[in-house]
């Protein structure tokens, strides 16, 4: 061991909520702890959402430990600077030993056992060491972004901030996930003639049977599910979330209502060549399976209301708006008034600073409710880590309190 090493038992990468969470029950159960984050505690809420996001799940989820939800809309939806101050109360709620603005460049395993982080000028020697530094990590942009007309102004979604910032024309938005659709509507409200590529993202409604559709899945105990029970297995971490909007209080975000108001629908891109944009034929397909899943979740609390006996209001099938058209015609951008494209296709993660044995052959970490095949070596705060709520708000205590468990070998209670 070298001589400017400072030993520790546990080393948490990353100070957003979920490394935060781990940390609180470190503190409450004494054990000696460091974490290192390269921005500042949560930045992410700050930094890398628009001006108008908002959560899509409403604020009674929002538990994180020993702070819940303590405002007065606990069906309602929290704006970006309300989830903003409440990341910020929870972090001022305790004292965690929290180095901020320290990067991690490199986790090893260590000759003497247990595993060396070097995070700047410092290194640390830890037995336990915990990824909490997310899965977003690279923002995803083609190859070919890089041949199109720099007059075209290209960002990502999580450099967009509002419609002002973009310039006057057209905008293509590429995907249409949670991000993409909620920017889309971000968009259409401020009169921009906006094109949308459709992917396969499935949708759901806000509101079914007089209830939030939240509510009625948290009855069933969906946000229980394990993900080894889960349908689709370790599948359900690759699959897009469901869009719709805590907006105005929460509505659902119907891209065929956006077709009849004037927003252009396109199929998946496949690519860009001399400023044309050429879509796969499976624009009426996509919109058909988004719609399909929808119809799934309401059939299932339909089947709950019956199970139980509840007496809620029969509300009819859903009828689609719109229908497109016959054909797959490419878009000429210039021809059209583009003026900008948004990526909102996602993110990659990047793991290249860890060399520890917990990968697969594809570079995902491979883990059973966090915990790796290496002695020490867990992450947390991932998508289905363990349940549908493991990257939110909603399910990040569970999985912490667990790992604390792991650490400390004794049980820790939720709180």
């Amino acid at each position: 061991m070298s001589q400017n090493e400072k030993t520790i038992p546990v080393v948490i990468v990353g100070g957003g909520q979920a490394g935060l969470s781990l940390s609180w029950y470190l503190c409450r159960e004494a054990v000696d702890h460091v974490v290192l984050e390269a921005g500042t505690a949560c930045h992410s809420w700050d930094d890398e959402r628009w001006d108008n996001f908002c959560l899509v799940t409403p604020n009674w989820q929002c538990q994180l430990p020993g702070h819940p939800y303590a405002g007065n809309d606990p069906h309602g939806f929290m704006m970006k600077n309300e989830i903003i101050d409440y990341v910020r109360s929870f972090r001022a709620s305790f004292t965690p030993p929290l180095r901020e603005h320290t990067r991690v460049t490199s986790v090893t395993r260590h000759e003497e056992g247990g595993y060396r982080v070097v995070a700047d000028e410092a290194v640390w020697h830890a037995q336990h060491v915990v990824i909490a530094s997310g899965a977003y990590h690279d923002a995803v942009i083609p190859g070919y972004a890089g041949a199109i007309d720099p007059a075209i102004v290209q960002i990502h979604s999580q450099d967009y901030r509002n419609a002002a910032q973009l310039p006057e024309g057209a905008v293509l938005v590429v995907g249409s996930g949670q991000s993409g659709a909620q920017i889309v509507e971000d968009l259409h409200l401020e009169g921009r003639k906006v094109h949308l590529c459709v992917g396969t993202a499935p949708r759901v409604s806000r509101f079914y049977r007089g209830r939030d559709v939240v509510d009625w899945l948290a009855d069933m105990k969906f946000y229980d599910l394990t993900v080894d029970r889960h349908p689709l297995r370790d599948g359900a971490r690759d699959k897009t979330n469901h869009y719709v909007t805590g907006r105005n209080g929460g509505h659902d975000l119907d891209l065929r209502q956006f077709a009849k108001e004037g927003v252009r629908l396109h199929g998946t891109l496949e690519t860009i060549r001399d400023e044309v944009a050429h879509f796969l034929p499976d624009l009426r397909e996509n919109l058909d399976d988004a719609d399909k899943t929808n119809a799934d979740i309401k059939a299932s609390i339909d089947a709950h209301i019956a199970r139980v006996g509840i007496a809620a209001p029969v509300e009819a099938p859903y009828v689609p708006v719109w229908e497109p058209e016959r054909g797959n015609t490419p878009l000429d951008l210039k021809a059209a008034g583009i003026a900008a494209i948004l990526w909102c296709i996602g993110f990659r993660p990047d793991y290249r600073w860890i060399d520890v044995p917990v990968f697969n052959g594809a570079t995902k970490p491979v883990w059973d409710r966090g915990v790796t095949d290496a002695p020490g070596f867990y992450f947390l705060g991932l998508p289905w880590l363990h349940t549908w709520g493991s990257g939110r708000f909603s399910g990040i205590s569970r999985d912490a309190a667990w790992l604390a468990g792991q650490i400390t070998g004794k049980e820790i209670p939720i709180a």
